[in-house]
């Protein structure tokens, strides 16, 4: 059941060098740039909601997705925010709360947000076919990545709690390397505990019945940013500054990241159902 959390001769140097190479992928590994969920989280994210969608959501999508799925547009954002026609969207990926875990239009900046960016895409969508197919996909992109973003943890901004500090998070060998605790929640967490690909990790875990699928659906953007900074609050006890995290912390958090997965995913079908079905 899912828990929902409420080693000098010329034979070896191919081997010495297939080491080297090794070195070198882990070492980047370690310092790529964070991004919401990393692409398996991302593409779990879609994996589910796919399993979600009407056939007529799916057919509608289709068309202004040159016939692929939403997955293949799971990490869009990230790979064009940085991109002169899409760096206004650089902001758009966290998704802030005030001391009472709630949105509030007060904390919107001239960045943006998670929450503005999806009630603009929405509404863009609101009377998609009057709209140019380029704008229609355009905001299907924003709509799939957004609505996982908020569900991130680390993309909560509370701003009740620090969130730019370092912890110590151990390896499958239980060696500890030093990670922006951003990181952690968007990438190591999945990389240390699961290694299925996101079909097969949707698969796992999508085995909800369809009343508590439609239950977790439920709700606004605004409500389900709420509901997501109140379960994901623990983190900071959790992991704190310069704190070594090990199995004990991953016995916590990875449910807690699936039961988010889940969440974002069935949240992510219903929308688009709504919109497209």
């Amino acid at each position: 059941m899912i828990q929902i959390y409420d080693h000098g001769s010329a034979r070896m140097e191919p081997l010495y060098c297939a080491r080297q190479i090794l070195l070198a992928v882990l070492l980047l590994l370690l310092n790529v740039p964070a991004f919401g969920w990393g692409r398996e989280g991302h593409e779990t994210i879609t994996r589910i909601a796919e399993r979600h969608l009407t056939p007529k959501a799916r057919k509608n999508i289709a068309r202004y997705m040159d016939g692929h799925t939403i997955t293949y547009y799971a990490k869009w954002m990230d790979e064009y925010r940085s991109t002169p026609e899409y760096s206004y969207t650089d902001g758009w990926h966290v998704a802030p709360v005030n001391s009472d875990l709630v949105y509030a239009d007060s904390l919107l900046t001239k960045k943006g947000n998670a929450i503005y960016g999806l009630e603009l895409a929405v509404k863009a969508l609101g009377d998609y076919r009057r709209r140019p197919d380029s704008l229609v996909a355009l905001n299907i992109k924003f709509i799939i990545h957004l609505v996982a973003d908020m569900h991130c943890p680390a993309h909560i901004k509370y701003e009740s709690h620090e969130m730019k500090y370092d912890v110590y998070f151990e390896d499958a060998y239980h060696k500890p390397h030093k990670f922006y605790v951003h990181h952690v929640w968007d990438n190591e967490i999945i990389r240390v505990s699961r290694i299925w690909s996101p079909a097969e990790w949707a698969g796992e875990i999508d085995i909800l019945p369809r009343s508590k699928v439609k239950e977790m659906a439920a709700g606004t953007p605004r409500e389900w940013l709420h509901d997501n900074a109140v379960r994901c609050e623990p983190q900071f006890e959790w992991a704190a500054p310069d704190q070594r995290l090990g199995q004990d912390f991953l016995n916590k958090a990875l449910p807690l990241v699936e039961t988010q997965l889940l969440y974002a995913g069935y949240r992510l079908a219903g929308l688009l159902n709504g919109l497209f079905g």
